[in-house]
């Protein structure tokens, strides 16, 4: 009796239970072999993602951020498909997901706006540590580019620190990006001065000074005849951590030769007469 028991029972788990049982297992073989390759396939990636930053120089901590972030979102995708194929319901922590985001994107909206320029900034490069900038109303020597803000160094040693959303939507002059510069001294003498003497004057100082290059040569050029002066200009070219130097000294010495060669710089002037009424 209790035999033909076992028996039926048997007969019944094999009728109702093992069909369940080969359905369920194969979900579950299934979800973990995609878990398996989708993890195998996230590796290879994230790791090809960072070598391209890598190959781009870009800066090691928007390496290292975003892989980590790419890592951390394909992860996250692939366990709620691997839930999925098991019959879990994802949509709600797909809806949940979804609402923390945007509930954390409206609340941080001006950090992520500066993150999302430091990013810019960081993988475009259009300036670099070192480089001599002109931005947002300021200058200064970029001392370094963080995820949130750059921090800047004025030539009388003060510290900026600028935000990167801001940054990376505005106009940014970069000194630094090109070897050479041209460097312009404008200077107004006077209609009764000789042209070609000051002319060969300029020409001298910057033929003298072994820090303006030889090519492109420097040219002297009358730009316009002013109410009180003909107004000149001295271009010429140098290495660009030379500009400011050849500038003071160039424009100190062309004053010495002027006076000394006797070439006025005239100021304007107004008569003023004085009309007396007699009682």
């Amino acid at each position: 009796m209790q035999d033909n028991l076992s028996l039926t029972w048997l007969q019944d788990m094999q009728k109702d239970w093992l069909p369940l049982l080969i359905e369920h297992g194969l979900k579950i073989f299934f979800a973990l072999l995609t878990l398996a390759i989708g993890w195998w396939l996230i590796n290879r990636v994230v790791n090809t993602l960072s070598n391209l930053l890598q190959k781009r120089h870009a800066d090691a901590m928007l390496t290292g951020f975003l892989s980590s972030l790419v890592s951390s979102l394909l992860r996250i995708l692939l366990v709620l498909s691997a839930a999925g194929m098991l019959g879990i319901e994802t949509t709600s922590f797909i809806a949940l997901i979804g609402a923390a985001g945007l509930a954390v994107g409206l609340a941080l909206q001006g950090s992520l706006a500066n993150f999302a320029g430091g990013v810019l900034i960081l993988f475009l490069r259009p300036f670099r540590a070192g480089d001599y900038i002109e931005a947002q109303g300021t200058a200064g020597t970029v001392e370094s580019i963080l995820i949130f803000h750059t921090i800047l160094r004025t030539a009388d040693n003060k510290t900026i620190i600028l935000p990167n959303g801001s940054l990376s939507n505005g106009s940014i002059v970069n000194y630094s990006t090109k070897p050479t510069r041209r460097v312009d001294i404008n200077v107004g003498i006077g209609y009764d001065d000789d042209i070609k003497q000051a002319r060969a004057i300029l020409l001298s100082l910057a033929a003298a000074d072994e820090r303006v290059l030889k090519d492109p040569a420097a040219v002297v050029y009358m730009t316009s005849l002013g109410e009180s002066t003909v107004n000149m200009s001295l271009r010429m070219w140098t290495k660009s951590g030379d500009f400011w130097g050849v500038f003071f000294t160039i424009q100190e010495q062309m004053k010495e030769a002027f006076d000394r060669e006797g070439i006025s710089f005239p100021f304007p002037q107004r008569t003023v007469y004085t009309i007396q009424q007699s009682e």
